[in-house]
């Protein structure tokens, strides 16, 4: 029996080809535009009646229907409501992650097997394997770190059809097919918005900032900054000082509204070779001491080699690094990896 697959599709040339490549391979395909965000924010026009239409040309072009779920009132509650929160605390949240674990992968996939589908798929650089998760070979678009926070139950029911090819063989396969995305430039950006930064819709959202002081690392004031919540560890524009040396954000304090930066890249308050993380979420379970493993501190970073994993709490971990890593930021994810199988992982504090 013909196994029925929904496949997310955003209106971008990933999820076009993911569902092409179902149909190719005999899945009975229905394509599902998620309508998460609507609201255009501080001059920037949300893309999403564009996206949607996109969807709806490649799915004419492939002869599938497509249904609509609307998770917007969702979306707000388990994302962006999250994110803001995290914000105002002086942490640096990873929305991505969060429409991951509650929307794509909870939400999504729970809708979909309701409405009949045996299983669900996206056009995430990803490899799925039996409930494990595996990078990309396109090491340039692996998105694993973004789908850490992922189930074994839900990885079990999805497929990643992406997940062997590189980014210029899926545009090759896009124009084969002439679909209507072909060439359609990849989205930048927050995640459910597009292009507008994220320091915009924070003060959209939350309010213009009270300006604060900028306190170098002699404990002495050089500066004026925009508000303390829309700074991240290791930034290093973005604030008013003096001329001379460029200054990197070391930490804040959002209760004083207080900015900490430092003109010396070897300041030990920019570099770490430990760091705790909380919140933990393992796939196929916690992690050991009797495997190697690597964690990545943010989207692309440099794998780091962990020397040792020790279980403080329930769901509080801390890890020793093998060299020194830059800007961890509190709020963010260390993702870890055996090899190249995905672990899981927790956020920095």
């Amino acid at each position: 029996m013909t196994k029925k697959v929904y496949v997310g599709m955003s209106g971008g040339v990933d999820s076009s080809v993911a569902a092409a490549l179902l149909q190719d391979q005999g899945y009975d395909v229905t394509g599902v535009y998620m309508k998460n965000w609507t609201t255009n924010v501080a001059g920037y026009t949300c893309s999403w009646q564009t996206d949607f239409q996109d969807a709806k040309r490649v799915a004419v072009q492939l002869g599938i229907p497509i249904k609509v779920y609307d998770f917007e009132t969702q979306y707000r509650q388990r994302v962006v409501d999250i994110m803001l929160k995290e914000y105002k605390a002086g942490r640096t949240p990873n929305p991505d992650i969060l429409c991951n674990q509650e929307i794509k992968f909870k939400l999504f996939l729970d809708m979909a097997l309701k409405d009949g589908a045996d299983m669900i798929a996206t056009g995430h650089y990803a490899q799925v394997k039996n409930g494990k998760l595996f990078k990309a070979i396109d090491g340039n678009k692996d998105q694993t770190y973004f789908l850490y926070r992922v189930t074994t139950v839900a990885l079990q029911k999805t497929i990643m059809p992406l997940g062997a090819l590189t980014k210029p063989q899926v545009r090759i396969i896009a124009k084969q097919k002439k679909l209507a995305t072909a060439l359609k430039k990849d989205s930048q950006g927050i995640c459910f918005i597009g292009e507008i930064p994220i320091a915009e819709f924070l003060i959209a959202e939350l309010g213009q900032q009270s300006p604060g002081p900028i306190i170098d690392q002699h404990g002495k004031q050089v500066g004026t900054h925009d508000g303390a919540i829309l700074y991240t560890i290791g930034q290093r524009h973005g604030f008013r000082v003096g001329g001379g040396l460029p200054y990197y954000v070391t930490g804040k304090h959002v209760g004083r509204n207080e900015l900490y930066v430092t003109s010396d890249l070897q300041d030990e308050a920019l570099w770490k070779n430990n760091l705790e993380i909380v919140d933990t979420h393992w796939i196929n379970g916690a992690p050991d001491n009797k495997h190697h493993y690597s964690v990545c501190v943010r989207y692309r970073s440099e794998p780091v080699g962990v020397d040792k994993i020790q279980k403080l709490a329930t769901n509080h971990f801390r890890l020793a690094l093998t060299e020194d890593v830059k800007a961890v930021t509190p709020g963010q994810s260390a993702v870890i990896y055996c090899r190249n199988r995905c672990v899981g992982g927790g956020l920095i504090v």
